[in-house]
């Protein structure tokens, strides 16, 4: 297929930074299907780390751009250095995060902000009508990227998509092996593991997430 897609990680981890099934899937179904990838992440600290063994938040820092950089295995480039142009798609797979360090979801809810490199990044997508893939709860970014009326979905999680409606953005349920797509805006959302109770079922519904998008780029 020879498409070009960019992906941004917003850590390494589920609890603290991206969900690694979840890149990992997304990543491989892209090789898999012929796409060309760069990975991506911001230069920034991560909000704080915990210890993915005992659950408890430890007495140190890390960068996000550092730390993502495990899962792209060192192929990763500062998100300021993502050029829309070089790209025919986007990619945002999930983990605690998004809601951490991509934005401050995860302290200000439906008042949140998304980080500002991010922002222009994930934007100059939208404005070129180029295609974007949101796993698990990357899309509570959808209304701060698109704008009110986008459509997609974090699963049937229904505080989150309380604070998703609150935002602008239309929510509908879907399980975890199906995908929603918003077609004006070229958006697609599936919600791994917002649901999934295994890899398997995880990667279910993010395959037909990369298909989909692939699909997109040519229309």
């Amino acid at each position: 297929m020879n498409k070009k897609v960019a992906v941004i990680l917003s850590g390494c981890g589920v609890y603290d930074g991206a969900e690694i099934h979840e890149s990992v899937i997304t990543l491989l179904r892209l090789d898999q299907r012929g796409a060309k990838v760069h990975c991506f992440a911001p230069d920034v600290p991560q909000l704080h780390v915990v210890d993915h063994y005992s659950g408890d938040e430890m007495d140190e820092t890390r960068n996000v751009l550092v730390e993502a950089a495990r899962i792209a295995r060192g192929k990763i480039k500062d998100v300021r250095e993502l050029h829309v142009d070089d790209f025919d798609a986007l990619i945002l797979p999930g983990g605690f995060g998004v809601a951490k360090n991509l934005s401050d979801f995860a302290i200000s809810g439906a008042n949140c902000t998304v980080q500002a490199d991010v922002l222009n990044a994930t934007q100059a997508f939208v404005k070129a009508g180029k295609p974007v893939g949101l796993i698990c709860i990357a899309p509570v970014l959808a209304a701060k990227i698109f704008g009110r009326g986008v459509v997609c979905t974090i699963g049937n999680d229904h505080e989150t998509a309380a604070a998703l409606a609150q935002m602008g953005t239309i929510h509908h349920e879907c399980e975890v092996s199906e995908i929603i797509e918003d077609h004006p805006h070229k958006l697609v959302s599936t919600p791994a593991y917002m649901l999934a109770q295994s890899i398997s079922e995880a990667a279910s519904g993010i395959n037909k997430l990369v298909d989909r998008v692939l699909e997109l780029t040519q229309i």
